[in-house]
């Protein structure tokens, strides 16, 4: 069986894979203008901040660009900041310590899972009148979901960093391999549902998909055939619906099929990690990803990418977005230099060349153009197009990880069969509901 044979090439593909993070860095240099301008930025700033300061970050991949974003600033502000990568589950234990004991990281990422329940217990310095002074930072420049994101009670608490979408990545040599014509524009769900079965064999999935792979996996399938996650006002569930409902049937369906693995097996092994051993034909990924496959010598050679499928009822490509930012601690001992780095990362000219690394795609509106040719790997505009496509912020409220962790648990139900799908589904919206109601 297939669970049995893919065990030695997963071995060799295992890496830490970041989750609901953006891409990573490459060897990419930046213009002429954008050093210039950055030198002359940070000429301004030298001499006003001084000191040290601890930034910490989840993802791996980012890094290096990172890194050398950030020694640009320290050379000419004379403050040594260094990252600290910690893994997504240890980090948000880290914060949480930090912020019981008053050590948090002067300078971090912070998430849409997370970021009500900072802001609104004044966990993290109020930006609002520094950006007010700035005359590098305008949040009419960011995209609006990711700006929104970061503010309460009327004040801003992060600068938007960067921006992902989703799109289908596949395995060129399998399609080809298989007889199947390659995804584009016009593939609708069933399209891609009916390639997964074609490409299935007793070597490789079509598709692969775990109960946890929401932003980057159902929930563009739920919102693009009418249904949602969370209401607009954040006060109800949208998993009674029978259009989200219809979504999470499509994968059910796939995997009862035998187009998709079962559930021990994406338990064992995670959907991209069974993409990049080659085990499977397909998989949805958000543009965080780019620099582990481009980094990964199967995935290199033998994949690319295109747009999601849209339905075919409502003719809607959805991507569901999201973005991190840059917020610093309340309690910083260093508030004047972690302003400063949070301005210099935010800067038009470093979201530039942030792209331009490869890093990930930037929050400020207009510069993931230069992301598109950070590799020669893979066609990116795949990535760029869902830009254009129907984008949906990701579905958050005040206590997100609460009802995404019951979701998942309760998704694995409707994954083995226990439970039919419609069941499944309004537990999940009778439980998150209740939870809704207490925030």
């Amino acid at each position: 069986m297939k669970a049995r044979k893919i065990t030695a090439l997963l071995l060799s593909a295992a890496m830490a894979m970041s989750m609901m993070a953006c891409g990573g860095a490459s060897d990419t240099a930046s213009s002429g203008d954008t050093a210039d301008a950055s030198q002359e930025s940070a000429t301004e700033m030298k001499g006003s901040v001084e000191g040290e300061l601890t930034v910490s970050i989840w993802d791996e991949n980012q890094r290096a660009g990172l890194q050398e974003i950030i020694d640009e600033w320290s050379a000419e502000s004379g403050v040594k900041a260094t990252i600290q990568v910690v893994g997504w589950d240890d980090y948000w234990t880290l914060l949480e310590a930090g912020a019981s004991g008053g050590e948090l990281p002067d300078v971090f990422w912070m998430h849409s899972n997370q970021a009500q329940k900072y802001m609104e217990n004044d966990m993290l310095m109020d930006l609002t009148d520094k950006i007010a002074s700035s005359d590098k930072i305008d949040m009419g420049n960011y995209y609006e979901g990711i700006v929104d994101l970061y503010q309460s009670g009327g004040k801003q608490y992060a600068v938007p960093k960067d921006i992902d979408t989703i799109a289908l990545w596949y395995n060129k040599t399998i399609f080809d391999e298989m007889g199947v014509a390659y995804p584009d524009d016009t593939w609708t769900w069933d399209d891609f549902a009916d390639a997964a079965a074609k490409l299935t064999n007793d070597d490789h999935w079509g598709y692969a998909i775990a109960p946890s792979n929401n932003q980057d996996a159902f929930y563009n399938t739920i919102y693009s055939m009418g249904g949602e996650i969370i209401s607009d006002d954040k006060k109800a569930s949208g998993y009674d619906k029978p259009e989200t409902q219809k979504a999470i049937q499509l994968f059910v369906d796939m995997i009862k099929d035998g187009s998709c693995p079962d559930l021990n097996t994406v338990s064992e092994s995670k959907p991209e990690v069974l993409f990049e051993s080659g085990k499977v034909a397909m998989t949805t990924q958000g543009s965080w990803m780019v620099a582990a496959f481009k980094d990964n010598e199967y995935t290199a050679e033998n994949c690319d990418v295109a747009v999601l499928p849209k339905d075919a009822t409502t003719g809607k490509r959805v991507s569901i977005y999201n973005g991190l930012g840059w917020a610093a601690s309340a309690n910083t001992k260093n508030p004047d230099a972690a302003w400063s780095l949070i301005e210099w990362l935010g800067s038009k000219e470093m979201q530039e060349k942030q792209a331009e690394l490869g890093v990930t795609m930037s929050a400020y509106e207009g510069c993931s153009d230069l992301w598109v040719n950070c590799t020669d790997k893979f066609d990116l505009n795949g990535h760029m197009k869902m830009l254009d496509a129907d984008l949906v912020f990701r579905p958050y409220s005040k206590y997100t990880t609460v009802w995404e962790d019951m979701q998942t648990e309760k998704l694995k139900e409707a994954w083995t069969g226990d439970k039919d799908v419609k069941t499944v589904c309004q537990e999940i919206a009778d439980s998150m509901n209740q939870t809704l109601s207490e925030e």
